[in-house]
């Protein structure tokens, strides 16, 4: 008996979100973190953050939703930044590249929207592949307790570079 090696899977097919996505995105997201979510400072955040559903993407294979990540609008300080976050990926297809995949496109997106800067809580190894550091957002403070390590920023413009003060509503 011989066995044919399998085909590599074809990238996932990315959308911006769209309202219809929502129930099957809110599902995937309550499956890759739990009920734990909803006492993470990131969630503060999106309490009162806006939507920004043009720059937030869907991965899509055969039919099925396999990732989400979701950009927020919101100031740190006085300066019009983006949030992003959450990302989720499917257990099946994580360490697959469809997180990066998404991340890159949500930067692009922004980065081509105008947007001064991202602000996110995750893991700088992971992030830093895209130009995110502790270091740019070393000044900016979120609404609830956070490791400053996990505080991480990237820059678009002038602006972005000088990110500081309080996460909050524009």
């Amino acid at each position: 008996m011989s066995l044919q090696p399998t085909a590599a899977l074809a990238a996932p097919v990315l959308n911006t979100e769209r309202p219809q996505d929502g129930p099957l995105a809110d599902a995937l997201i309550d499956r890759a973190f739990g009920p734990g979510r909803f006492v993470k400072v990131s969630e503060r955040v999106r309490e009162f953050a806006a939507f920004a559903p043009e720059l937030s993407f869907c991965a899509w294979r055969d039919g099925r939703l396999v990732g989400v990540v979701r950009q927020w609008r919101v100031r740190a300080g006085e300066t019009p930044v983006v949030f992003l976050g959450p990302i989720a990926v499917e257990s099946d297809e994580r360490s697959g590249g469809v997180g990066g995949l998404l991340v890159e496109a949500a930067c692009q997106a922004a980065k081509a929207a105008g947007e001064t800067a991202i602000v996110l809580v995750g893991d700088e190894p992971y992030f830093g592949r895209w130009g995110f550091s502790a270091a740019l957002a070393k000044d900016v403070r979120l609404p609830g307790p956070v490791d400053p390590r996990r505080t991480l920023g990237v820059a678009f413009t002038a602006g972005g570079e000088r990110l500081a003060g309080m996460v909050r509503p524009l």
